[in-house]
């Protein structure tokens, strides 16, 4: 059984303590800290079995009934949370991303190497059924060889402006996800990036200095084509659906509903909307990651998801944020060099 303590119990922190506590078999959460911690979340703890919370992050990081330390606070902490588990000798999973700054993530996957830990990044979509399944047929060759990856990500609602003001914008917050979706489902690297975005969703996150709707086009080292396309909100739901064409065909997958009815009558066809919040239709992922995580620590072989999977996507924000700023497409090999990143194992 491996004792788990969880830095950061906001959204984000609550859904792995109970997906820990209800789904994983192997491990257990010991304790949980937050700077902001209150006697509310307290309660919603101890519903879940975690007698002991607080707000000192050094305190739980060093204590040593720990095996791993789950990073789920907020995104500028990642960093420095990670290197200072890792010099405690605990295994890491952290939420994505590690940091804005590719340079700070190479150092992150530096002290994790010296250190001799596992790490482990909160990419959680590579763990959601229909993409599990839509990858496995790309590996297969049921579609040959890939021609054009589509991700589409729309969310429900536009977040509150005071979210925005600290999320570090949506290529780095939401979009993130789809970049590292679309090398996972394409099984090769992006080389270029083109990105349009505008506020369309809310003009006042546009004041910001932020965006909420985007198209990206992607080119990849196998000569294949994505595009990504983002809105921060869906009138009809939390939109999640990809595909990949190829020479001998296509695969795609669709959104998850309540049920799969579809009502047929004189006034038309009509199925049900897509689950309407990520809590709801990514719950069962974010049991299935941390098991891997918990698998690789107790077998000893390397996390699914590793400190080179965090770093590329960031690089590949930054090469659609310089994308928008320039009107142009940018090369990966062009931030690389920006940043002065070589290439890095996980």
């Amino acid at each position: 059984m491996l004792n788990i303590g969880i830095i950061g119990f906001g959204r984000i922190g609550k859904v792995h303590a109970r997906s820990i506590q209800t789904r994983v078999e192997d491990a257990c959460v010991l304790r949980v800290c937050d700077p902001f911690m209150n006697l509310e979340m307290e309660a919603e703890a101890r519903k879940l079995g975690i007698m002991e919370c607080g707000r000192d992050t050094e305190e739980l990081i060093h204590d040593p009934r720990l095996d791993a330390v789950l990073i789920c606070s907020s995104t500028h902490t990642h960093a420095a949370l990670s290197m200072e588990a890792a010099k405690a000798g605990k295994h890491i999973f952290c939420e994505k991303p590690i940091d804005p700054d590719p340079k700070r993530i190479v150092e992150v996957i530096t002290a994790v190497k010296q250190a001799g830990v596992h790490f482990q990044v909160g990419f959680n979509r590579r763990f959601d059924h229909n993409f599990k399944a839509l990858r496995q047929a790309v590996e297969q060759g049921r579609i040959g060889d890939p021609h054009f990856i589509t991700v589409v990500s729309r969310d429900p609602e536009a977040p509150s402006l005071d979210y925005v003001k600290v999320s570090g914008g949506m290529l780095m917050d939401m979009t993130i996800h789809d970049f590292d979706m679309v090398r996972y489902l394409s099984g090769s690297e992006v080389t270029e990036v083109y990105a349009a975005g505008a506020a369309l969703v809310n003009p006042r996150i546009q004041e910001l200095g932020d965006i909420d709707s985007a198209q990206i086009t992607l080119r990849f080292e196998n000569g294949a084509i994505g595009c990504i396309s983002n809105s921060r909100r869906a009138a009809y739901g939390y939109d999640q659906r990809a595909e990949v064409f190829g020479s001998k065909g296509s695969a795609a997958t669709q959104n998850d509903t309540a049920s799969t009815l579809i009502l047929s009558d004189e006034q038309g066809i009509q199925s049900e909307k897509p689950l309407y919040f990520f809590l709801e239709r990514y719950m069962q992922s974010f049991a299935e990651e941390i098991i891997s995580f918990t698998q690789a620590i107790q077998e000893n072989k390397p996390t699914a998801v590793g400190g080179a999977d965090g770093l590329i996507p960031v690089l590949m924000a930054k090469a659609a944020e310089k994308s928008m700023r320039e009107h142009r497409p940018v090369t990966i090999a062009e931030i690389k060099q920006e940043e002065g990143i070589e290439d890095v194992e996980s």
